[in-house]
């Protein structure tokens, strides 16, 4: 384990991120304080969060209860109960590398119907766009990320994004039709049943849309 001043320089740090708005650092807040885990990224970084709840963060991502028993060296007992539940990923979220964070949010807006969920840095390096429960994180790159098209040649998905039912995937494909989107695929039955169109945005990132063929 590090030893207590470089455990010490972590807990600083995640107080620095969170007084700073880096909202990355709200999914560890909420895995690892359970006063936080009902709160969204936005409640977190709202949130009270003091030097003591950054000690306590960097103590049980390592096992212990809390600062005190970590530099006491006393491991948490774990509680039965929750030793055996199987843990539930809750929620996923792509993240696509984009050269201009507000180009990117004006798209995805404008085009494909999402909202943003928030944005940070001045100027902004990270954001992320929600709709219903798809979210899509996205994230600034000044220089390529893959060599020449090779996303195209090779249909290589930055996202994929599905509907329960035929008739939302065939809605969902007029809708963006209609608003001038851009097409790598278009709506098609694949073999396996699926009906799926993959949309291709300013940045060359390409979502996959799937949903049931009937």
């Amino acid at each position: 384990m590090p030893n207590l001043e470089n455990l010490k320089k972590q807990a600083k740090q995640y107080l620095r991120w969170h007084r700073e708005g880096y909202h990355p650092v709200a999914a560890e807040i909420r895995a690892a304080l359970p006063r936080f885990h009902h709160l969204d990224d936005i409640e977190v970084m709202q949130a009270a969060f003091k030097l003591a709840d950054a000690q306590e963060l960097v103590a049980r991502q390592r096992g212990f209860a809390g600062w005190q028993a970590l530099k006491s060296g006393a491991l948490v007992m774990n509680d039965p109960i929750k030793a055996t539940s199987r843990p539930i990923l809750s929620s996923t979220a792509a993240q696509l590398f984009v050269a201009d964070i507000e180009a990117s949010c004006a798209f995805f807006t404008a085009k494909l119907g999402f909202g943003v969920d928030f944005v940070h840095g001045e100027p902004p390096f990270y954001g992320q766009v929600v709709r219903d429960k798809a979210q899509l994180a996205l994230r600034l790159v000044c220089e390529p990320v893959f060599a020449g098209d090779i996303r195209e040649r090779e249909h290589l998905l930055s996202a994929s994004i599905t509907v329960d039912s035929a008739d939302e995937i065939k809605q969902l494909f007029l809708d963006f039709q209609a608003a001038g989107v851009g097409f790598h695929q278009g709506l098609r039955k694949e073999p396996w049943g699926a009906r799926n169109f993959i949309v291709v945005d300013p940045d060359g990132n390409l979502i996959l849309f799937a949903g049931p063929a009937a």
